[in-house]
């Protein structure tokens, strides 16, 4: 430091202070096969494995994401401003990096959750339903040995198919009603229970014969007329109450004879009942407040329903005849009849979910017929054999039968009327008619037609979709 430093070229001075240029072999690497190996910048590493953990952080949503920009929002909900991106990720702004992520995360677009099923059956309700379509017949095993024999059975199932066909057509017309208000229903029921029960007594009692079978007759028509009102106002639980004494002096029947007092009595008893719980239920429904302008349904809209319901009372008739035990079989099943309607419904809305084309939905609807069928027509055949029934008659009149009620419920009710009605007058003319031994065989023949015939039917009109829409 005593003097100033020589700077004279060649000298110590170059080997410190000159500043030399880097040349390409400074900075980069030749390998063997003349490929170049670039040096990355610091930190480049640390930004590309930060866009890879946000991609994967990001990938569910990014995955249906149809463009860049959705990505782009998708960031800016997430809260990363131009600074975070461009230090942490080493994107210049926010759509260099969406446009990154959109490319990385290859597209999936997952199917949206299933809807709740419409149409899910209310598994009590329907075996609720089934158990009050067999309960009053323990009402004919107490008071049938008070019944006078000589006319006394084709008075009641006179009155019986009248009390079928009206009620049939009276719950139609209810329903419809009820679309407008239950107090509009509750109306209809009010007017037309009573007619229908008059109409049942006045067919009935012409062929009693005796004052005790026109009775009888008499009670049969109310209890069907006050049993009518409480299904179709969803008052089950009120009607299974009713039916509380018949069912407990019926049941002590093995161990106990009860006597001519109570055999008479708890019919009438469960008679009232129902009368005081139907009068009940409609006070309820009419104390609703009315529907200004509610469109009254013509009545020939619910003639049909009359009709098969006036078929379908003949066809078991014509059964019970043959084999009384497969009578309460049926009567008993139709609580599962009822469960697979709802469930047919609900397997074709899946149905029409899962297929594209109408032939493959034509497939499927047939599919699904077919196995509702299967269900609720196979167990009747070992029950049939248990209790001495023809299981194919059985058999193929449950088919024809719940058919036909999909039929209406879809709103096509001449054809299953008409079917059906053919179907019991050559039964019953056959059966009827001619003898005994081939019955059976004429029963089951008519019933295997109808079901035929309603089956194409369901088939070709049940497998469009807008069947279903």
């Amino acid at each position: 430091m005593s003097g100033p430093m020589p700077l004279e070229p060649g000298g110590a001075e170059q080997d410190t202070l000159a500043l030399r240029l880097a040349d390409q072999r400074t900075l980069t690497l030749h390998l063997p096969d003349q490929h170049t190996l670039a040096l990355v910048r610091p930190g480049e590493a640390v930004r590309r494995e930060a866009v890879d953990r946000l991609a994967a952080d990001l990938a569910d949503r990014i995955a249906p994401a149809v463009h860049a920009y959705e990505v782009a929002a998708l960031l800016e909900s997430e809260g990363l401003t131009g600074e975070v991106i461009r230090e942490r990720y080493g994107h210049r702004d926010l759509f260099s990096l969406a446009e990154a992520l959109y490319t990385r995360i290859p597209r999936r677009f997952p199917e949206p959750p299933l809807p709740a099923d419409p149409w899910r059956p209310d598994h009590a309700r329907c075996a609720l339903r089934g158990a009050l379509f067999a309960l009053p017949g323990l009402a004919y095993a107490l008071a049938g040995r008070l019944l006078p024999s000589a006319g006394v059975v084709t008075a009641l199932v006179t009155a019986g198919l009248v009390s079928w066909a009206w009620n049939q057509a009276l719950g139609h017309r209810a329903y419809l009603r009820m679309a407008a208000g239950r107090r509009e229903a509750g109306r209809t029921l009010l007017k037309g229970a009573p007619l229908g029960a008059a109409a049942a007594v006045a067919a009935g009692v012409p062929l009693a014969g005796s004052g005790t079978a026109a009775l009888v007759v008499a009670v049969q028509s109310g209890y069907l007329a006050a049993a009518g009102v409480l299904l179709v106002l969803g008052r089950e639980r009120l009607l299974l109450a009713a039916l509380a004494p018949v069912t407990a002096g019926a049941a002590t029947l093995p161990w106990w004879e009860p006597g001519t007092a109570l055999r008479a009595g708890l019919p009438l008893l469960s008679l009232l009942g129902a009368l005081a719980a139907a009068g009940w239920a409609l006070r309820t429904v009419l104390a609703e407040p009315p529907v200004p302008d509610a469109a009254r349904p013509r009545l020939l809209q619910s003639l049909p329903y009359g009709l098969f319901g006036l078929a379908a009372g003949s066809l078991v008739f014509l059964m019970g005849r043959q084999f009384p035990w497969a009578v309460i079989v049926l009567t008993v099943s139709m609580g599962p009849a009822e469960w697979l309607l709802y469930r047919y419904r609900g397997l074709s809305v899946a149905a029409l979910r899962a297929t594209a084309t109408p032939a493959g939905f034509r497939l499927r609807s047939a599919a699904v017929l077919t196995g509702c069928l299967l269900v609720y027509a196979g167990p009747l055949v070992p029950v049939a054999l248990l209790v001495d029934a023809d299981p194919t008659t059985l058999a193929l009149l449950a088919a024809a039968l719940w058919v036909s009620l999909l039929l209406q419920a879809f709103g096509t009710a001449w054809p299953p009327a008409a079917l059906c009605l053919a179907a019991a007058a050559g039964a019953a003319a056959g059966v009827l008619s001619g003898p005994a031994s081939g019955a059976a065989t004429v029963l089951a023949l008519c019933c295997g037609a109808a079901a035929l015939c309603l089956t194409a039917l369901a088939v070709r009109t049940l497998g469009r979709p807008a069947a279903h829409a």
